[in-house]
């Protein structure tokens, strides 16, 4: 192996004890399994001459694809653009999704660097559509370079790996959003009691997971994280799972410490994603590498064909929702035309607020004003007739007191004569309620929030509809929807709103005399036929408190659809 400087890009004055180098000096091993026993031993880890020659050897044993992009490539496309361009101003490609070049001990033009590296891969992989990881990896991977063409080309080996069942970084949106409610799975199963604790201090606890691989690639200290990528160049993507499961598992004795004698209150998502990315970046306080390393080979039973059918069910959900690209929310406002849209009950600003909380699959779809009781009149059978054919729908009502609230329902108003003659809710889980006067606040299906309740139940029978609903006589004969095929863990149910809880799961009902949305132990929204009069109340599906006066009058109502201007 020839001798090549491997400290071009690092500030050894930042590196503290990872500066001093020590013995051994060579690795004479060929066999994977003897090579995997010295990444989680630390074999190399005093010596960053060798790391990076092991890391060399390592990453030239990766299968790629028969075109893969190398040094040569490097030169020939950058010239001497390296040298004239030492500047971290470089805006990144959109793929990383605002990821920033972490620094990692690295000099200060070895951000440049790194810019102008990920830059030159977006070229070379136009495929790749969602990769936030990847910032992190190339700032790692210069340390243990000679010049910025290896790095390139180290890097372009990994995200060309063609191995069968291998997987080293997440490259679309698809892949990356499966693998978040993969680790949301693997929480639940193996570290319960953190993942309990987000459950209660967090309102949404799929925005806390969805930073997972942040901690791990970005927010780890260079120490630690070093040490971490010694057994991921030996084992690949599951030692990713391992380290983050092992790090909610400090954070939540951490915490338990923290908040001794304190009960634990929920607090806004982003607060609780803050206290964890700080208590990550200040680990080495509290965690040694070795004992972050021992916490994550300690969990037993997690294996990469666990994770594999995992990510592959998580997808397959996903794809079944639409959700397969990240839709830019700043997009979402460009849908809503001011010069055409027009309600009489809320403004351009407010429907755009609106939009905002709309599953991502419909934020780029015009409103299309389906019906209203200021032209159709106040009749139920009206109502139906208009927007039967359509879904979702935006419900809209402004009260006679001038409160205005209204609900997002996923599914046909036609799907209610199924139930036949019975009052039976239908719908999903992506439905929601809200409130916009007095004041804005939207309320989602409460399993989303917390997903341990999608597993309180499971054998039970149907729901009486008179505890559901309490409103009239013909209430008894509400009904749960139909179970539906195959099982799912708790958080993959709450993510794609399959999974039927008792009380839970009742998300809109309609007959010949009222609509219902909310069901359990009271209704969010109920609306006589004459679309007159109405009444709201807590109920167990959204738990949600009243969303104005508990009986009202209903000054206007309207039903808006989603036009896919695209698909015209």
């Amino acid at each position: 192996m020839a001798e090549e400087d491997y400290d071009t890009f690092v500030d050894w004055n930042q590196m503290g004890d990872q500066a001093k180098s020590g013995s051994p000096t060579k690795v004479d091993c060929k066999d994977l399994r003897e090579f995997k026993q010295m990444a989680r031993q630390g074999y190399w880890a005093k010596n960053h001459k060798l790391r990076a020659q092991v890391y060399q050897q390592l990453i030239k044993t990766i299968p790629c694809r028969t075109v893969t992009p190398d040094a040569e490539v490097y030169r020939d496309l950058m010239g001497s653009a390296a040298t004239k361009k030492p500047s971290s101003n470089i805006p990144l490609p959109e793929f990383v999704d605002g990821a920033t070049v972490p620094r990692y001990c690295l000099k200060a033009d070895a951000v440049g660097s790194a810019h102008r590296i990920i830059n030159c891969l977006a070229g070379q992989f136009p495929d790749i559509s969602y990769c936030p990881s990847l910032p992190a990896v190339t700032s790692l991977l210069l340390h243990f370079s000679a010049n910025e063409a290896q790095c390139f080309e180290h890097v372009s080996r990994i995200l060309a790996c063609n191995e069968p069942g291998k997987r080293l970084l997440d490259q679309t949106f698809l892949a990356y959003e499966s693998g978040c409610m993969t680790f949301g799975d693997l929480a639940n199963k193996y570290c319960a009691p953190a993942h309990k604790l987000i459950v209660a201090t967090a309102q949404d606890v799929l925005e806390v997971y969805s930073d997972w691989q942040r901690w791990v690639l970005g927010d780890l200290p260079f120490s630690h994280m070093v040490r971490v990528l010694d057994v991921f160049m030996v084992e690949g993507y599951k030692i990713l799972y391992r380290v983050a499961i092992a790090l909610l598992k400090f954070y939540r004795k951490h915490q338990a410490g923290a908040a001794a004698g304190q009960g634990n209150q929920q607090q806004d998502s982003a607060k609780v994603k803050s206290d964890i990315q700080a208590f990550i970046k200040g680990i080495s306080s509290v965690v040694t590498p070795d004992k972050l390393l021992e916490k994550a080979f300690s969990i037993r039973l997690l294996s990469r064909k666990e994770i594999t059918l995992l990510q592959l069910t998580n997808e397959k959900s996903l794809q079944q929702k639409g959700i397969t690209v990240k839709q830019k929310r700043k997009n979402v406002q460009l849908a809503l035309n001011p010069e055409t849209f027009s309600s009489e009950i809320v403004s351009t600003k407010e429907m755009r607020d609106i939009w905002s909380w709309i599953p991502e699959r419909f934020a780029l779809c015009q409103p299309q004003l389906l019906f209203t009781t200021s032209t159709h009149g106040c009749s139920l059978n009206r109502f139906y007739s208009h927007c039967e054919g359509y879904e979702p729908t935006l419900l809209l009502i402004r009260t006679t007191d001038g409160d205005v609230c209204g609900a997002f329902l996923s599914t046909d108003w036609e799907e209610r004569k199924r139930g036949g003659n019975k009052l039976s809710f239908f719908g999903t889980g992506e439905c929601f309620i809200f409130r916009l006067k007095p004041e804005m606040e939207r309320y989602e299906w409460v399993v989303i929030r917390h997903p341990e309740l999608a597993s309180a139940v499971k054998n039970q029978g149907h729901e009486d509809a008179g505890a559901s609903d309490g409103q009239n006589s013909d209430s008894s004969s509400l009904q749960e929807p139909e179970k539906l095929a195959g099982e799912l863990s708790p958080f993959l149910s709450a993510r794609h709103f399959n999974l039927n809880s008792k009380n839970t799961s009742m998300f809109m009902a309609g007959n010949f005399d009222s609509i219902i949305v909310g069901g359990g132990e009271g209704n969010a929204l109920y609306i006589d036929s004459e679309l007159n009069h109405g009444r709201t109340g807590r109920c167990t599906t959204f738990d949600n408190p009243p969303l104005c006066a508990e009986s009202f009058q209903v000054s206007l109502l309207e039903v808006w659809g989603f036009q896919d201007t695209m698909a015209s």
